[in-house]
């Protein structure tokens, strides 16, 4: 009968997995949603670097939140947003220098892209 504990132990194994991977989804989400947390209090906080909000191209932040939303009534067709920033008085070269300038700084400045969301938000 020594032979079959083993099989035996297996079996009460084999009829716990279930609740372990219920168990380790559960960890699993909390540290997820620690994670998002964190990141969110870190962003509404942020606050952004020295120079950061300087006009890129002659587009300040605001004007480049504008524009960017104005594509809303084309679909978010992004095709649309050197017509919209012509609409706004930015020449084409001036949006793509502005738009790789402001989608860079958004990037590397949490206190940047917390502001872009205020402003997107509110126009």
């Amino acid at each position: 009968m020594g032979i079959f504990k083993p099989l035996g132990d297996m079996g009460k194994l084999v009829s716990a997995a279930p609740a372990l991977i219920d168990q380790a989804n559960q960890l699993q989400a909390q540290a997820a949603a620690y994670q998002q947390a964190a990141f969110a209090q870190q962003t509404a906080v942020a606050e952004p670097q020295p120079g950061a909000l300087e006009p890129i191209a002659g587009v300040d932040l605001e004007r480049y939140a504008r524009i960017s939303k104005g594509i809303a009534v084309y679909g978010y067709d992004a095709s649309k947003l050197p017509f919209v920033a012509a609409s706004f008085g930015v020449a084409s070269d001036a949006w793509e220098a502005a738009q790789a300038g402001w989608a860079a700084r958004i990037q590397a400045d949490r206190g940047v892209g917390r502001r872009f969301n205020e402003l997107y938000a509110a126009v």
